[in-house]
């Protein structure tokens, strides 16, 4: 007996069926790591349009370094050509191509994520080739990648409190560019793109930070020892590199005038190599231990096998023995050990030995071969999570306390920072600003006695929350002065300079920094002494402005380098925290 609610059932079901394989299919397609490194992005973009506040954090200032460039690359000068960089170019034109875009992101965030513009790209490449053979080792590679990427911190803290990380930023997009790096090595079976991966790497490295460029030069070097690079290949990268070097340098005159620079940093920073490698052992210590004990493990556990190569590729001349020799995987983890621990020579903050995690993997992915020696597998698993595990946990804790705390804080009032305003502190902070703000001014003979014997009125000055919202305050009321200024004489200042670290007034008052001023300018490590262009263009500043809210032993010093190309100025007081230098041209300014 027919029933004649059963073709309708039948289209039910097969309606059903329909539904059920479009949701099957598109959810294979949304948890693929291509789909999630998608997101990510867009999220990030997503996130920097919106009025983010972020809590203020330690030596918080750095961030407006990645201003001041950008409003001189908008105004027509050149990193490197037409001012002196503490480091590379690339990460202060990315930023500035990122600013045009979202005028309104959070400054903080937006510094750390300008280089998603690179790595984002790059990781997609390795994604795409490892995930054609295993989903899950493509996001045991990206998973960690984006914790890193995302979460703007640094691995070690430099300060009780919890707050953003605004420093040592090209650092950790460094870290980031040598995960890629040492993933793509490691995990990639396509050489051309592999070869593709690493000349854009290597060279992005290169104009980030010259100390990564490095250590990164290490990995790929050793990646060819081991056989992971064809000959072919590593000469077409290296063409490709000096190519795209050349290129830029008939262009714009920018990689001698970059070189130059590099040596002149390495004269001011001279030192010898041993105590800084010493510190940076020390301090990356809790990395270094597991990584070379899981090394040696390693090397241990598989000695017959290493000895059997090595003896191989001597006796018969081999290349391809010495490659499979070199390719060990203890061999790996120490030197990429041995380029981080040397990239780390020259930090302060950082995603320290981040990169390490691709090698683990490998490691990890062959533990099931030691399943007949329980032992060893037990001792390899452990170390490997001594090693993954403390930089991801770290950074996710310290974004964790830095967000989760900043719900109840209190938020800057200020009328003149423009995104610097979307920062919040606790109120104890709050309240020590407000005290502090009419200390300063009121004991500013005691903090001129201090300079004197070289002295800042504690070690951590920077680090301190209360000064860097001082600094923001003092910032804010000194651009009311300044217009109060302009307004009683009638006069506009075009050009405005800044005797301290960080010049962040010409971008927020929409004016122009003068050419050849050092950006990032610390006077002991970063700031060259002036020759004749950058005097005169000192001289020839509008306004020349010297915080005093403390004085410190820095702005002392930069002040004493420019004090001959400002004789001329007329100094007065432009308000509670702040002096200015006038350019004679304005007349009647006293």
């Amino acid at each position: 007996m027919l029933h004649p609610e059963r073709p309708a059932m039948s289209v039910a079901l097969n309606e059903n069926r329909k539904r059920r394989e479009t949701v099957s299919a598109a959810g294979p397609y949304l948890a693929s790591p291509l789909a999630i490194l998608a997101i990510a992005v867009i999220a990030v973009c997503l996130l920097l349009s919106l009025p983010v506040s972020v809590p203020i954090g330690p030596m918080y200032w750095d961030v407006y370094i990645y201003y001041d460039a950008a409003n001189r690359i908008f105004s027509g000068q050149a990193p490197i050509l037409d001012f002196f960089t503490p480091v590379g170019p690339l990460g202060y034109y990315l930023f500035a191509g990122w600013l045009a875009v979202f005028p309104n992101g959070q400054p903080a965030l937006m510094a750390h994520w300008s280089l998603l513009a690179v790595t984002a790209p790059l990781m997609a490449l390795v994604v795409w080739d490892v995930q054609r053979r295993s989903r899950i080792v493509a996001l045991a590679l990206l998973v960690p990648f984006l914790i890193f990427a995302l979460l703007p911190f640094n691995t070690r803290e430099f300060y009780p409190f919890p707050g953003s990380d605004a420093f040592g930023i090209y650092n950790r997009q460094v870290c980031q560019m040598l995960y890629v790096l040492v993933a793509a090595i490691l995990f990639m079976q396509e050489r051309r793109l592999l070869a593709v991966v690493i000349t854009l790497a290597i060279t992005a490295m290169f104009f980030l930070k010259i100390t990564g460029f490095v250590a990164g030069g290490i990995i790929a070097a050793y990646a060819f020892m081991a056989g992971r690079v064809p000959l072919r290949y590593a000469v077409a990268s290296a063409v490709a590199f000096f190519a795209i070097l050349g290129i830029l340098e008939i262009a714009t005159g920018i990689v001698t005038a970059y070189v130059r620079d590099i040596l002149l940093l390495v004269e001011m920073n001279s030192g010898t190599l041993a105590p800084r490698f010493l510190q940076s052992a020390s301090l990356n210590f809790g990395m270094l231990a597991p990584t070379g004990t899981l090394a040696l493990l390693l090397i241990w556990s598989n000695r017959a096998k290493l000895i059997g190569r090595a003896k191989g590729a001597f006796a018969r001349a081999s290349l391809v023995e010495a490659a499979a020799f070199f390719d060990s995987k203890a061999f790996w983890l120490l030197v990429v050990l041995f380029a981080g621990i040397l990239f780390e020579t020259q930090n302060t903050g950082s995603q320290a030995l981040v990169f390490l995690w691709p090698v683990v993997l490998a490691v990890i992915l062959g533990i099931g071969g030691m399943i007949s020696r329980p032992a060893l597998m037990i001792a390899v698993a452990g170390l490997s999570a001594a090693i993954s595990l403390p930089p991801a946990v770290a950074i996710a804790e310290r974004a964790a306390r830095a967000y989760v705390g900043g719900i109840k804080n209190t938020h800057l009032e200020a009328s003149n920072l423009k995104t610097f305003g979307h920062v919040n502190m606790r109120e104890e902070v709050a309240d020590r600003v407000e005290h502090m703000l009419g200390f300063y001014p009121e004991h500013r003979a005691l903090y001129d006695d201090m300079i004197a014997v070289g002295e800042l009125p504690t070690p951590v000055l920077y680090s301190d929350f209360d000064f860097q919202i001082i600094y923001l305050s003092a910032v804010d009321r000194a651009i009311d002065s300044i217009h109060a200024l302009e307004a009683a004489r009638g006069v506009r200042f075009e050009t405005i300079a800044s005797l301290n670290f960080v010049n962040p007034f010409p971008w927020l008052m929409d004016r122009r920094a003068p050419r050849h001023i050092a950006i990032g300018a610390d006077p002991f490590r970063a700031v060259p002494a002036p020759g004749s262009a950058e005097e005169t263009a000192v001289a020839e500043t509008d306004l020349v402005l010297y915080p005093t809210c403390p004085p410190t032993t820095a702005n002392a010093a930069l002040y004493k380098l420019y004090e001959p190309a400002l004789v001329k100025h007329r100094r007065i007081r432009l308000d509670a925290c702040y002096d200015a230098f006038v350019n004679p041209k304005f007349t009647g300014i006293e």
